[in-house]
C-alpha cells in the first residue's frame, strides 16, 4: 500500500448506474472510499453493453471495480481488504443476528417497563425480556418455516423421532411467547415453555458437547449462520427458567394450602 496520504489521492470508480439498477456495492464502495479520504472519480456503466464491455477489457466478473494509484483493486470486498478492514468468508458463522435481536428485544422490555411502571428497572421489565425474545425467536422461524426445520432436524432430538415436531416448534415458541406478554393462560404457557425449553436444552448439549458436532444453529431461522453451542443453549434455558418463575407463586400458593 502507497504511505502517500490518504487525502492526496485519488481513486477511479467503475459502476453501474442504469436507468432501472445502480448497483448497491457500488454505493457501498463510493462511500468507503469517500470515508477513507479519496478524491473518486466516479465512472458510471450505464448500459448492459457498457458494463460487459468494461468486463472484458479488465478481465473481471463483476462490478464495481475501483483503480487507485493506476492500479486496479478491486470490488467492495477487495477494497475493504486493502484498507484493513475485516471481510466475512463465505460460509462462516456469527453471533450477530442473534446479538441483535436480544439487545432489540431487551431495549423493548425496557421500554415497556418505562411506559408501565415509569422506571426500567422491575421485575416485569426482565420477564417481558425473555417472553419479547421468544416471540421474536419464533418470527425469525417463521419466516422460511421450511428452511428453519430442514436445519432443525439436524440436531433436535424429539424432531429427529418425529418430524411434524420442526415444523409446530416456532408456533409453540411464539404462542408461549406472547401469553407471557399478555400474562394470561398460565396454565398453557409454563408447560409449553418447559417443554420446548427442555427438548431443546438437552437436544443442543448432547450435539455441541458430548457428540462434539459442528452445526448451524436454527435459533433465528434456517437461513443464519450462528454456531450451535453457548447461545443456543441459553435460548432454551431462558424460556426453562422464565416458566419456573411464573410456575412458583402458583406451587407457594398451592403449598399454603
Amino acid at each position: 500500500m502507497s504511505s502517500h496520504p490518504a487525502s492526496t489521492r485519488q481513486a477511479t470508480l467503475y459502476r453501474m448506474v442504469m436507468p432501472k439498477h445502480t448497483c448497491p456495492y457500488g454505493l457501498k464502495a463510493r462511500h468507503l472510499l469517500r470515508r477513507q479520504g479519496y478524491q473518486v472519480d466516479d465512472r458510471w456503466l450505464t448500459t448492459r453493453e457498457a458494463t460487459d464491455a468494461f468486463k472484458a477489457e479488465h478481465g473481471v466478473k463483476t462490478t464495481p471495480q475501483v483503480f487507485i494509484d493506476g492500479m486496479r483493486i478491486g470490488g467492495y470486498d477487495d477494497t475493504r481488504r486493502y484498507f484493513g478492514k475485516p471481510v466475512a468468508a463465505p460460509g462462516s458463522t456469527s453471533y450477530k443476528p442473534v446479538a441483535a435481536l436480544f439487545g432489540m428485544t431487551l431495549l423493548m422490555a425496557l421500554a415497556a417497563s418505562q411506559a408501565a411502571f415509569g422506571t426500567v428497572l422491575t421485575v416485569q421489565a426482565a420477564q417481558w425480556f425473555i417472553a419479547f425474545s421468544m416471540a421474536a425467536l419464533a418470527m425469525t422461524k417463521l419466516q422460511n418455516i421450511e428452511t428453519f426445520a430442514t436445519m432443525f432436524l439436524n440436531y433436535d432430538l424429539l424432531a429427529r423421532r418425529w418430524v411434524p415436531y420442526a415444523y409446530l416448534y416456532p408456533f409453540a415458541e411464539g404462542l408461549a411467547g406472547v401469553l407471557m406478554i399478555a400474562g394470561v393462560l398460565d396454565w398453557l404457557s409454563i408447560p409449553l415453555a418447559l417443554l420446548i425449553g427442555g427438548i431443546g436444552a438437552v437436544s443442543v448439549f448432547k450435539a455441541v458437547y458430548l457428540d462434539r458436532r459442528e452445526l448451524k444453529c436454527a435459533c433465528v431461522g434456517g437461513a443464519s449462520n450462528v454456531p450451535l453451542g453457548g447461545v443456543s443453549l441459553l435460548e432454551n434455558l431462558m424460556m426453562i427458567g422464565m416458566a419456573v418463575w411464573m410456575a412458583l407463586p402458583a406451587l407457594g400458593a398451592s403449598a399454603v394450602h
